[in-house]
């Protein structure tokens, strides 16, 4: 009985000693942590954000930037700004930029512009910077048409009467923060404006009339609304630079000139060759009639003779048809005529 009460005097002396380990453990950590967070706490309880230690501590464990967000939330409560400590916690573990997020909505707020914090942080989980955009809804900010990453330097359009003319744009905009999530970017806001430009030069009559109201021009593509479902809003555009171009209209009527020339020596290379075709077959005809003709004349000494025999030609007769026939291949020598093939 002796020995079974010194073994549970044992096994509670473990038992008490083992508690206040785990209690002096948990202290310890608790202290620790109290430590690390203490600091953050008496600082966002003087600047009036009322953060308690508890979801300071829970925010460690949760592997939360304790200072970033007590800061944020500081700046935020100093400010007068809406934004909830959670909002910030839950930005921060979205992956989101709670530091510009705050600026974002401070900037906004001594603008004038409406932005709230679940606005901003939707804006900044979706890829852009909400800082830039309230900078630029405040400073608007200039666009260079064409950009000089297309590695192109004018906007080149060609007017009614030929002439080209190269164009540089400035287009200053604003961001528009109710269409910035889901609006297109600066990429179409050139891209439109290039196009205005070369559609209001091509509707005007000549060159000289651009040269002399470029602001047509502005007129022209800011009357088309071009920042329709874009994320800024066009305040102006200036035609920074118009230069005389090319004579397209006489290049392009030369190149067509040159192209009609080919074609008419096309056709008249056909015609030659047709007409070449045809006097062969010409001559062949001739030569074709030449035989008949030929043929005929080899009947005429069987006729003679028939005649002869028969009576009905006499030999003074036959003798004046030589003559005949001599004096008239004389007068055939003489003017160059050829003679019959059956009397050569």
């Amino acid at each position: 009985m002796l020995a079974l009460s010194l073994a549970q005097t044992d096994l509670m002396t473990l038992l008490v000693f083992g508690g206040v380990a785990l209690l002096v453990i948990f202290g310890a950590v608790v202290l620790i942590l109290a430590y690390n967070v203490f600091g953050l706490w008496f600082q966002a309880m003087m600047s009036g954000a009322h953060i308690g230690i508890a979801e300071l501590i829970a925010m460690r464990f949760r592997k939360v930037d304790v200072r970033r967000i007590v800061m944020n939330r500081i700046r935020l409560v100093k400010a007068a700004v809406e934004g909830t400590t959670k909002e910030l916690e839950s930005h921060y573990l979205s992956g989101g930029d709670v530091d510009r997020v705050t600026l974002a909505l401070i900037a906004a707020d001594r603008a004038g512009i409406e932005l709230d914090f679940k606005k901003a942080a939707a804006i900044d989980l979706a890829g852009r910077d909400v800082l830039d955009a309230v900078q630029t809804s405040v400073l608007p900010k200039v666009i260079d048409v064409p950009a000089a990453a297309s590695g192109r330097t004018t906007i080149d359009a060609v007017a009614g009467n030929g002439i080209q003319l190269c164009v540089r744009a400035r287009v200053t905009v604003r961001t528009n923060i109710s269409t910035l999530v889901g609006g297109a970017t600066e990429e179409t806001i050139i891209a439109r404006v290039g196009e205005g430009i070369v559609s209001a030069i091509g509707s005007a009559e000549t060159h000289l009339l651009v040269l002399e109201n470029p602001d047509k021009i502005s007129k022209a593509v800011l009357g088309k609304g071009l920042d329709a479902g874009t994320a800024y809003e066009i305040l102006s555009i200036d035609i920074a630079d118009v230069d005389v171009g090319e004579n397209i209209g006489a290049k392009l009527k030369a190149e067509q000139a040159e192209a009609d020339k080919r074609m008419a020596q096309a056709e008249a290379e056909k015609r030659r060759a047709m007409a070449i075709a045809q006097e062969q077959e010409m001559k062949a005809k001739v030569q074709e009639n030449r035989a008949v003709v030929v043929l005929a004349e080899a009947e005429v000494p069987k006729a003679m003779a028939d005649a002869l025999r028969g009576g009905k030609l006499g030999v003074m007769d036959y003798y004046n048809m030589q003559n005949v026939q001599a004096d008239t291949h004389m007068r055939q020598s003489i003017a160059g005529e050829p003679k019959p093939a059956a009397q050569a």
